[in-house]
Parts: C-alpha cells; structure tokens; sequence
C-alpha cells in the first residue's frame, strides 16, 4: 500500500507539472503573433493534455485518485508572464523563454522520478515517463531553435 501512494504522489506531481505547462502553453499561444510559434505552442499544449490522460490512468492503475488541478506557484507565475509579455517588445522571445526555463524544469522533474534509486518503478511506468521526458526534450530543442532565430 505504502508503494502505490507513494507512486501515485510522484505521479500526481507531474500531472501538477502537465496541467501546469498545458495551461501555460495555452496562455503562450495567446499572446504571439507568429503563426509558426502559436501552432508550436498550441501542439505543445495539447500534447500534455494527453500526457495528462495517460499520468491519470497511470495513476488510478495504482488504484489512487488523479490530482485535478495545477499549482498555486504555477498560476502565479503565469501572471509574471502576462506582465512580461505586456511590458516587452518581442512578446515571442519572452515566451518562448519562458518555455525554456519551464521544460528544463519538467526534464529535471522527470529525471529525478527516473532516476530515484530508492524506488523501482514498473516497467510500463518507467516507459511512460521516459516518453513524455524524451517529447519534452524535443519540445526544448525547437523552443530553442525558435528562439535563436528570433533573437
């Protein structure tokens, strides 16, 4: 039992994390004019809507309950990025920065659960997890490749 709401915390933490980058992506989208960067955004918005579906039923597999809803420091910093964007005068490097910051923030998330030597996670979730952290490295990738070319 211990193992399960154990797993299903460390679950329920990235799901934190999905719907938080999902709404940001969103927000982001929102505020370019690029058409190329606001369907980046859009793409990347929905692809952690369906990590959320799958970090759900990862989670009630476990037979724990999905968190069902973002964070508090999430919502605050999605603030600090509309007065960014209101105040800058090249709203798509601000996002997309902010996008950098945000996805080496959710590797590093990943990572941690990955690589915790002190819990052995099922094959089925360590391949989960390493898909969603390998698309949210290519989501750094072209984020950077955006921003080199608009900088």
């Amino acid at each position: 039992m211990k193992y399960t709401v154990e797993m299903s915390n460390k679950l329920n933490e990235l799901l934190k994390r999905t719907y938080d980058a999902e709404k940001g992506f969103r927000q982001a989208a929102e505020k370019v004019d690029n058409k190329t960067i606001k369907e980046f955004f859009e793409n990347s918005a929905n692809q952690r809507y369906n990590f959320g579906k799958e970090l759900k039923a990862e989670i009630i597999s476990f037979g724990q309950a999905p968190d069902t809803s973002g964070s508090a420091k999430a919502t605050l910093h999605r603030s600090w990025i509309d007065f960014k964007a209101l105040i800058s005068s090249n709203t798509e490097e601000v996002m997309l920065e902010e996008v950098h910051r945000g996805e080496k923030e959710a590797i590093a998330t990943y990572n941690d659960i990955l690589q915790d030597k002190d819990f052995v996670l099922p094959p089925s979730t360590e391949s989960l997890l390493m898909r969603h952290r390998n698309a949210i490295r290519k989501t750094l990738e072209t984020a950077n490749i955006f921003e080199a070319a608009i900088s």
